[in-house]
């Protein structure tokens, strides 16, 4: 893929207006706060995976609607104190798997929570698919409304998922992370958002922002279901994207206060450059970003992973 977004330094000074609903923060309040209605009712249960150094946990806990979220707790076995906790969310269409593969953390002196995507996932259902005819995918289940939309659920999960992993007797309260990429990363920037108790978060090429311009950008997968979706319902587009703005990444960093480090790939035709500087030029608290000149969506990989433990080392 040639590069086929701004130039850098465009991108760089690249913070379009943000199109922010009248009643943005009072939706995610009273939604947030009709979640916490429900008992959090975190469960740990002790999983057998084979490791001599690492524990791990089965992880259940209430996230929207009463609806019962999945999820692994990692940690180094034996920790002399409360360890600073990472919240990992994942990528598009992606499960929890298994727990040999989120040892990165736990090696690093981390516990981490990674939390099952309700309806992508290989635990979580998703009760609430909404009432609405939809393409395949995730990105329009529910989006006629956004009470029903479907990453309503998911963000109210996420920000959830945090509180259940500080309810762990090994995390350290004050020294809790988010991280993810693409949708995980557009899920850590919603929580970001959302939550100013955050000591920090590592936000790589996110999904689900800027989606006014991501949606004429990407043809295929992805934002290419919202493309979709128009096509066949043929309703004015400001019906759809009057919903997908309570929903922007851009919005929800506008309003994040955690020190953060983005990353973003130059060559990315999932997650367009733009939309990404788009969201990290409006980001409230300090914010860094990586550049990958030469890459796709899977951006700096092990690099960027190696990165941002050099750099949680010296935030936290």
């Amino acid at each position: 893929m040639p590069l086929f977004d701004k130039p850098l330094p465009d991108l760089r000074e690249y913070r379009p207006e943000r199109h922010e609903p009248a009643d943005f923060d009072r939706f995610w309040q009273e939604t947030l706060a009709k979640a916490s209605t429900d008992p959090l009712d975190p469960s740990f249960v002790p999983y057998d995976s084979g490791l001599s150094t690492v524990d791990v946990w089965d992880v259940r806990f209430t996230g929207f609607g009463g609806h019962r979220i999945a999820g692994w707790f990692l940690a180094p076995r034996d920790p002399a104190g409360p360890l600073p906790t990472v919240v990992h969310f994942l990528g598009y269409q992606g499960g929890r798997n298994w727990p040999i593969d989120w040892l990165v953390y736990p090696a690093a002196g981390y516990a981490v929570l990674v939390m099952d995507t309700r309806g992508q996932g290989t635990e979580t259902a998703d009760p609430d698919p909404g009432a609405n005819p939809q393409v395949p995918g995730f990105l329009t289940r529910g989006l006629v409304d956004r009470d029903t939309y479907y990453y309503r659920r998911v963000f109210t999960d996420a920000v959830r998922a945090v509180d259940a992993a500080r309810s762990h007797p090994i995390a350290d309260p004050a020294r809790i992370v988010v991280a993810g990429g693409s949708q995980g990363g557009g899920i850590t920037q919603a929580v970001a958002g959302l939550r100013t108790d955050l000591a920090a978060a590592l936000i790589d090429v996110p999904f689900l922002t800027h989606f006014r311009r991501a949606v004429e950008m990407v043809g295929e997968t992805g934002y290419g279901e919202i493309a979709g979706y128009l096509a066949r319902r043929r309703v004015p587009p400001e019906e759809v994207f009057g919903v997908l703005d309570y929903f922007d990444g851009v919005n929800f960093a506008a309003r994040a206060t955690a020190p953060a480090r983005y990353s973003v790939a130059l060559m990315d035709a999932v997650c367009p450059p733009s939309t990404v500087f788009a969201a990290y030029n409006h980001y409230l608290g300090p914010a860094e970003i990586d550049v990958w000149p030469f890459n796709g969506h899977e951006g700096g990989a092990q690099v960027q992973r190696m990165r941002h433990l050099r750099w949680l080392a010296d935030t936290l």
